[in-house]
């Protein structure tokens, strides 16, 4: 569930391992996740990090079992198991407007960046979504892979594309399926 949350004072690092490959996970003093992405030691998520939390250093640290839990829980059926886990991020105002509207598509459903554009209310900010979704500190906890492209095709995932194909697959997303539902999403408008 993304909260607001105070600027945090520490964060540690710590490496979950998942069928896609090791998840690194970045949480702060509290223990609310601040960052989570595919990966171990990529620069991506630590530069990331480094510019949301300037003079804050990464310490090597070990999830706690609530986070392996809901993980191994998602990546087991239960695709809600991750609603419980607390994030924090720190974007800009229309970023957390995208990320927000991001949390409303449920497991097995898909949406456009136009069609979260509209949510927001700037529907010719369709690349400005991307960028938003592409900035997303907390990849799996804010469902960026469910955004794919108006025709039905996946787009950009900083996880690489076939993880996203397995993400949506394994939450009952079929390729035939997203492209029904955003056609009808877009004959509605």
């Amino acid at each position: 569930m993304k909260i607001d949350a105070p600027a945090p004072l520490r964060l540690s690092v710590s490496e979950v391992a998942s069928p896609l490959g090791c998840i690194e996970v970045i949480l702060d003093e509290a223990g609310i996740i601040r960052g989570l992405d595919f990966g171990s030691g990529l620069p991506r998520i630590r530069q990331r990090m480094s510019r949301l939390y300037p003079g804050l250093a990464l310490r090597a640290g070990e999830a706690p079992s609530r986070v392996t839990e809901a993980l191994e829980g998602y990546f087991e059926g239960a695709p809600d198991a991750l609603a419980r886990l607390d994030c924090a991020t720190a974007g800009t105002r229309f970023q957390e407007q995208v990320w927000t509207a991001l949390c409303d598509t449920p497991p097995g459903a898909t949406r456009s960046y136009l069609d979260i554009a509209l949510q927001v209310g700037s529907p010719k900010a369709v690349r400005a979504v991307g960028l938003a979704n592409g900035s997303n500190p907390v990849s799996l906890l804010i469902p960026c892979h469910r955004v794919i492209g108006r025709s039905g095709a996946l787009t950009g995932y900083a996880g690489g594309l076939e993880r996203k194909a397995w993400l949506l697959d394994h939450e009952g997303a079929s390729l035939e399926s997203r492209t029904r539902r955003h056609s009808s999403a877009v004959i509605s408008q």
